[in-house]
Parts: C-alpha cells; sequence; structure tokens
C-alpha cells in the first residue's frame, strides 16, 4: 500500500478501432479456428468449442456464451459488448487491446490468463477467477465484481475506477502500480497483505482498519 506522494502510473488503455465488419454466417466455434474482421451478432455459442482460437478485429455483441470453452484463445484488437453467461471458460487464453462492455457473466474461468490493455467497462461479473493470471494496462471501470479471486495474480497498471469489488480475494498477489483510490465499494475478503504496490484513499484506509488490525492480531476496544 502506498503511502507517500510518489505518483502512480497510469494504465495504457485499450483503444479498439474496429474496420468494416463482416458478419459470421458460419456454424459453431471450432477448435483452433482463425476468425479475422468478423462480427457475432446476437448468436448463441453456448456450450461451443473455440479453444486455441485466434479472434482478430472481432466484435462479439449480444452472444450467449454460457459455458462456452476458449482455453487458450488468442482475442486480439476486439470488442464484447453485453456477452452473457455463466461457466464460460477462458483459462490460459490471451487478451490484448479489448473492451469488454456491459457483460453479465458469471464463474468466468480466466485463470492463468494474460491480459494486456483491457478495458472492462460496465455490467456485472460474479465470481470472476483470475487466479495466477497476469494483467498490465488494465481497467475495471464502472462495473461490479462480485467474488472476484486475483489469488497469486500479477498486476501492473491497474485501475479500479468507479467499481464495486465485494468479496476480493489478493491472496499471494504481487501489485504494481494497482490504483484502487475510485473504487465506490472495497471488500477485501482476503489478501490484504498482498496490498504493497497498490494506492488507496484515506477513507478506504480507515474503512478497512478493522481488515488490516484483524492481519497483524490487533485486538480493538472501546
Amino acid at each position: 500500500m502506498t503511502t507517500g506522494r510518489k505518483k502512480i502510473a497510469a494504465a495504457r488503455r485499450a483503444e479498439v478501432r474496429l474496420p468494416p465488419l463482416m458478419a459470421y454466417e458460419g456454424g459453431g466455434l471450432e477448435p483452433d479456428g482463425d476468425y479475422d474482421g468478423l462480427e457475432f451478432q446476437g448468436l448463441d455459442l453456448a456450450g461451443q468449442s473455440g479453444a486455441g482460437a485466434r479472434f482478430l478485429e472481432c466484435a462479439v455483441r449480444d452472444c450467449a456464451v454460457g459455458g462456452t470453452r476458449l482455453t487458450r484463445a488468442r482475442v486480439l484488437d476486439s470488442v464484447l459488448s453485453g456477452v452473457r453467461g455463466v461457466g464460460t471458460d477462458l483459462a490460459e487464453a490471451s487478451l490484448r487491446d479489448v473492451e469488454v462492455v456491459d457483460a453479465r457473466l458469471g464463474g468466468t474461468q480466466l485463470h492463468g490468463a494474460v491480459l494486456e490493455r483491457v478495458l472492462v467497462k460496465g455490467g456485472k461479473i460474479d465470481f470472476l477467477n483470475l487466479r495466477m493470471a497476469k494483467l498490465k494496462d488494465v481497467v475495471f471501470e464502472e462495473c461490479v465484481l462480485d467474488e472476484p479471486d486475483f489469488a497469486g495474480a500479477v498486476l501492473e497498471r491497474v485501475e479500479f475506477r468507479g467499481c464495486v469489488l465485494k468479496g476480493v480475494d489478493f491472496s499471494g498477489a504481487r501489485m504494481k502500480d494497482v490504483d484502487l483510490r475510485a473504487v465506490s465499494r472495497l471488500e477485501i475478503a482476503r489478501g490484504v497483505d498482498a496490498l504493497s504496490g497498490a494506492v488507496i484513499s484515506t477513507a478506504q484506509l480507515l474503512d478497512l482498519a478493522p481488515v488490516f488490525a484483524a492481519h497483524v492480531g490487533v485486538r480493538v476496544e472501546d
């Protein structure tokens, strides 16, 4: 936790500028598929497997992705908007220059994934699994993250702006230039000791005082 006046490095935000896209008219997703310049609009992709696939300059809008398997997929220069579903599997995937907007997801698996220049804006994600993931230049903005798991993750230049973080697990996480000051609600369930390398506001420090006290074994009595 940074308490001095050293300036924290800002995240480099994703800036996705898509070219004109062609509507996706294929069948289901295919493992190791190659998708370039396509728009997936209002499709039911639930339960399909695109493991190892590459998505370049694509838009996925208002699609159902419950149980969709995208392990080790590469998502590059793309937008995911209004996607919804439970149990989407993106374990060990790579997301670079990606915007995720107004998603409604639960139990999304991103453990071991690499996220670079990713914007997550709006929406609600429950039980997001980012264990052992690497996040660099990632911004969470005006979204609700319910019990997200960052255990063992590496976070560098990560910003949380106007977010609700409930029951977050930072156990064993490593942080550098992580900005939590603009979080509207911050509840840390585990891993308060991992906040070295993060910056919080004075008000948040007061709110977290009982958590810090419990961590170091201090009993507070009136």
